[in-house]
């Protein structure tokens, strides 16, 4: 974490006015408190639902699937060095079904082996947004041989999503909630 304590600490539950337990009931799970990240945002209730709609879309109803869509956020949560997001993705990422090994790599880059060509180049997509704000063309051709245009949008919308959290997230210091990794140890 590049913060040992928030900057911007969670808002306690008693500091709630109605607009923010409206927002935060539908992201507490199963009666769970509701992660770091949104009772930070608390701070902010109608900023807060609005991008709650924006991240449900790149989360929840992308066209890309989960796999190539957890490993692209996995990523850009490495490249902006946050841990918080990188961690919460981790949890995510074991839910669909990518193994440890494969979320150990994604800190490697799309270099590293055992990536098929098709993930390096997405892994690859995402470095070339972080580091120029733009895809090569060799990346987008490569991207367009197996994307269509909606999933090329979802790719990039994505990647700006994460880009716009990882920045709020290292900034106003969100700290990770329990239970939740940070980083991969680097290899020995």
């Amino acid at each position: 974490m590049r913060l040992d304590t928030p900057r911007l600490p969670p808002l306690p539950e008693a500091e709630w006015d109605d607009d923010v337990r409206d927002v935060l009931k539908g992201v507490a799970l199963g009666g769970a408190r509701p992660l770091n990240i949104f009772s930070t945002l608390a701070h902010h209730p109608k900023l807060m639902k609005r991008w709650l709609v924006f991240g449900n879309h790149v989360l929840a109803k992308s066209s890309l699937s989960p796999r190539e869509r957890e490993l692209a956020i996995l990523r850009v949560g490495w490249r902006w060095r946050s841990e918080y997001e990188f961690g919460q993705h981790v949890l995510i990422a074991r839910g669909v079904g990518i193994p440890d090994a494969d979320i150990e790599r994604v800190a490697q880059g799309p270099d590293a082996p055992g990536w098929d060509p098709f993930e390096a180049t997405l892994l690859r997509a995402v470095d070339e947004l972080c580091d120029d704000a733009f895809v090569s063309d060799a990346t987008w051709k490569a991207l367009a041989a197996r994307y269509d245009a909606r999933q090329l949008i979802d790719l990039v919308f994505t990647v700006g999503q994460y880009t716009l959290v990882s920045m709020a997230l290292n900034t106003l210091g969100v700290q990770r909630d329990p239970g939740v990794p940070g980083f991969p140890k680097p290899p020995r």
